[in-house]
């Protein structure tokens, strides 16, 4: 594939067709004989939107039922910080080698992205719990109604 390949009229129309039909980034890159970041910009500067469909699924999905976790399973934030603190410890020493400090970088990064999901999936499990507690009472509501 060329590193840059201008972009042609017909190329910009079967971006877009792509995009309304919605196919993934990768579908389109490669209709296109693109790069999908090459799509991705020229997406973005078109305003164009590729939102992919996929079918409904046959239950909802839900964060306790797609995700197989219980909370004894997960390390707490407090790990996660105390791992990343260890790290940056370990980072400030004089004399690593570049496979340690790329193993120590590894480690933070990871530690901070747990962070982040664990953070949103304690968010999602709670505004699940609402969810279901409102249909429970909107079912209830609805049952006596009728």
């Amino acid at each position: 594939m060329p590193k840059w390949r201008k972009w042609k009229k017909k190329d910009v129309q079967q971006l877009q067709q792509l995009a309304k039909e919605g196919k993934s980034w990768q579908v389109i890159a490669a209709e296109l004989g693109r790069s999908v970041e090459a799509v991705q910009k020229k997406a973005n500067r078109l305003g164009v939107d590729v939102v992919v469909q996929t079918p409904p699924p046959t239950s909802p999905p839900t964060t306790t039922t797609t995700v197989k976790l219980d909370s004894k399973e997960l390390i707490s934030v407090q790990k996660a910080l105390e791992l990343l603190s260890a790290a940056l410890q370990k980072a400030a020493e004089e004399g690593l080698d570049n496979i340690e400090i790329q193993r120590l970088n590894t480690v933070a990064t990871l530690a901070r992205t747990y962070e982040n999901l664990f953070a949103r999936f304690m968010q999602y499990r709670e505004i699940e719990k609402r969810v279901v507690e409102l249909e429970a009472k909107y079912a209830r509501l609805a049952e006596e109604k009728s």
